[in-house]
């Protein structure tokens, strides 16, 4: 095969690793929307790991929940009891998914994990086919689904950091990740056509896409470039030097797979890792103010803006566009300047007051509330995906590891996994405090971006 032909070969296999990569974790949070819809969609109020949320429930006075078990006087904490067993599974299990994941072929541990998860989400539908009113059968699927859907994000991670270098990772990893929000709307919308006359499709129909998915993973996905035969090695160097530098062609050469690969690093080893600890804490903030956004901004631009719930949801995915347009920059500023620690530290600092500014405006009328809504969106979200996605891939390929590449995984759930631990703890301090008033959950959120200032690294290590 001749040189050109590798080039392209090698080109067609990125283009792969990039849309499916993309696909298979869009399949992840598509599976994981119809909880919410359902919830919404029958009268119950939203629960936040078992916080009332008074201005739903002012909205739906006259319905109440009838589906047992959930149909007590403490259905709300019941309902809270499911969203926060499924988060702390997903917390606790993300530590364990890297270091397995860094032992087993990523496609196999993907392609199980993606199964296992459609299998649970397709469990939790079928309750409502086969009348299960055991709250015991609920927990235990919950609890299930957020361990198996650990495998996703480390994998998918791995593979899209072995394959595109530190060059244009920023640009290439801000896009990518604009899959979460894919995934959010279509599971809404697959969710929102079933489930007026049949919940349970809600969940079954999402938990055979991710099946399907998780086919066409171990069909298809190659986890790294050196599992193909043959490479242009000159092709994909000249990929990473910059612009304006001098390429010198180079003669294609066959990549030959070592007897000896280097043995996973261990879960001390990913900390010891310069940038893993930090940027793992910083992480931990900032996720904190994302999902305290993600489940209760509805609720507040149905109090600030008087709106009502339909207006306010459709006004609140706003702030996910601002997200993917703050990703994207993140990405592109971090490429360009090759200091991602800098980045995150500048939108932290505006997205601090930008928020108060947020809790003020907000309450001027509906053109400021968009405005504000994307502006916050993309400095909230910015250094989170940036941190999630390029971060943890240039961690796991930090050069203290001397070209061991096993590390991407574990360094990727570590940093994750502590993030998620703030996405449980933002709802419930919000939940906590807006019963004093909704200032002090902007102050909760502004204190918590300054700490995420305060603890990333001071200076650009990666």
């Amino acid at each position: 095969m001749s040189a050109m032909n590798l080039c392209v070969f090698y080109s067609l296999y990125r283009a792969l690793t990039f849309i499916l990569t993309f696909l298979l974790y869009t399949s992840f949070h598509l599976s994981r929307k119809p909880i919410s819809i359902v919830k919404v969609r029958y009268g119950i109020p939203e629960t936040v790991h078992g916080i009332n949320q008074p201005s739903l429930s002012s909205l739906h006075t006259d319905v109440d929940c009838s589906w047992k078990p959930f149909d007590k006087s403490n259905y709300k904490q019941l309902l809270g009891a499911m969203d926060y067993s499924f988060l702390c599974a997903y917390a606790i299990g993300m530590y364990l998914s890297g270091i397995i994941g860094e032992r087993l072929p990523i496609r196999l541990y993907l392609t199980v994990g993606m199964l296992a998860s459609g299998v649970f989400t397709c469990l939790f539908g079928l309750g409502y086919i086969y009348n299960i009113h055991n709250l015991s059968f609920y927990i235990f699927v919950q609890v299930a689904n957020g361990l198996v859907q650990t495998t996703g994000w480390p994998s998918v991670v791995t593979c899209i950091g072995n394959w595109f270098g530190k060059g244009r990772r920023g640009l290439i990893m801000g896009l990518w990740n604009s899959h979460t929000s894919v995934g959010n709307i279509l599971g809404s919308l697959i969710a929102g056509y079933w489930v007026s006359s049949n919940w349970g499709m809600s969940f079954i129909v999402p938990g055979l896409i991710i099946i399907i998915m998780g086919v066409v993973c171990f069909l298809f996905l190659i986890e790294r470039k050196s599992l193909l035969c043959s490479l242009p090695q000159s092709y994909d160097t000249e990929l990473l030097l910059p612009r304006d530098s001098e390429r010198i062609p180079m003669q294609p050469v066959v990549v030959v797979k070592s007897e000896s690969e280097p043995s996973a690093i261990s879960f001390m080893g990913a900390l010891r890792i310069p940038g893993v600890v930090e940027f793992s804490l910083c992480l931990l903030f900032a996720k904190l103010v994302s999902y305290t956004f993600l489940f209760w901004l509805p609720l507040y631009i149905t109090k600030a803006a008087h709106l009502d719930a339909k207006k306010a949801g459709d006004l609140s995915t706003l702030f996910d566009v601002g997200g993917i347009v703050g990703g994207i920059l993140a990405g592109v500023i971090s490429d360009k300047l090759g200091k991602r620690a800098t980045t995150c530290a500048v939108m932290l600092l505006l997205a601090a007051p930008t928020l108060y500014g947020f809790s003020m405006i907000s309450q001027f009328g509906l053109g400021p509330t968009i405005g504000m809504l994307l502006v916050c969106g993309g400095l909230v979200n910015g250094p989170y995906a940036l941190i999630t996605t390029a971060v943890s891939a240039d961690l796991g390929t930090h050069k203290s590891l001397k070209g061991n590449a096993r590390a991407l995984s574990t360094v990727t759930a570590i940093i994750d996994g502590t993030g998620s631990v703030g996405a449980a703890l933002g709802p419930l301090l919000a939940g906590l405090l807006s019963a004093g008033g909704w200032d002090q959950v902007f102050y909760m959120l502004m204190t918590a971006d300054f700490l995420a200032l305060l603890v990333r690294p001071l200076t650009s290590i990666i």
